[in-house]
């Protein structure tokens, strides 16, 4: 999963410069079509691409749609903020896991955890009260709605990785966000610019990458245990934001920032309590 955060990062940095020149639909068809050569030429060198084939086709579409959605909201905020404001507000992603691995996979979460959950959510709300230096309003709501879809495509990628391979997963994934966001963008399609078709492969390595790992790492553990370890792209947001734009964090937003993740480091450690 430190992998797989690290790895996107990188890729959302990218996808930031993207989005000063291209609308976020194409952005979220060329992320998804830049990663599939690095899943599908491994495999086919292998000799396992067999291993695409998928079982549950309802809930891989599912997947796929919230995944859409997901990106277009993702890249929309990135383009009006920084990277750090908007991974401050992705890090209730992982109290989102935890209510909907409660209600959907009836894993269990107690008093403690609902408290946790609530205190999380009331730093969501500190991070998006409107301020002349802080996180705009647009940027912050759409921020907000792509870290729900996140918390729902990682459940289903939870359910999925009950009875599919991992690159099965991947690559339906990925296919689906192609096509259909490639379907829609096409009509507005701006040609890429020669001087950003390096910058595509590097995206498409960097997201093959964080998919593959972040796939694996929810089949290995819990939800609400490894979804936790998301809280280090903050660090590397404020980190890409100051090398790359020379942009720090205000205080309002660190502050709610560290209720979130304060409150998802909780979560994660009552749960893996025996």
């Amino acid at each position: 999963m430190f992998v797989a955060v690290a790895a996107f990062s990188l890729m959302d940095a990218l996808l930031k410069l993207f989005a000063a020149h291209y609308p976020p639909i194409q952005v979220t068809a060329i992320r998804a079509l830049a990663s599939l050569p690095f899943l599908l030429v491994p495999l086919w060198y292998r000799g396992r691409l067999a291993e695409l084939r998928p079982q549950r086709i309802g809930l891989h579409l599912l997947r796929g749609a919230l995944g859409i959605l997901m990106l277009v909201t993702f890249i929309m905020a990135l383009r009006d903020a920084s990277l750090s404001s908007v991974y401050s507000l992705y890090m209730s992603a992982p109290l989102l896991i935890a209510v909907l691995a409660a209600l959907l996979l009836k894993e269990k979460v107690d008093v403690g955890r609902w408290l946790a959950i609530v205190v999380g959510l009331i730093g969501v709300l500190i991070i998006l009260q409107p301020r002349p230096d802080g996180l705009p309003l647009l940027a912050g709501l759409t921020a907000a709605l792509s870290a729900l879809c996140y918390a729902f495509a990682a459940i289903t990628a939870r359910i999925l990785t009950r009875s599919e391979k991992s690159p099965a997963i991947v690559f339906t994934f990925l296919l689906i966000i192609a096509l259909v966001a490639g379907a829609i963008a096409m009509p507005n399609w701006i040609p890429i610019r020669d001087t950003d078709w390096w910058l595509i492969v590097a995206a498409g390595g960097f997201g093959a990458a964080g998919q593959h790992y972040i796939t694996e790492a929810f089949r290995h553990a819990p939800a609400a245990v490894v979804a936790p370890v998301e809280y280090t792209a903050l660090l590397w947001g404020i980190a890409i934001d100051w090398a790359a734009w020379s942009l720090w964090p205000n205080s309002t937003v660190l502050g709610g920032a560290a209720l979130v993740i304060a409150a998802g480091i909780y979560v994660a450690w009552r749960e893996q309590r025996p």
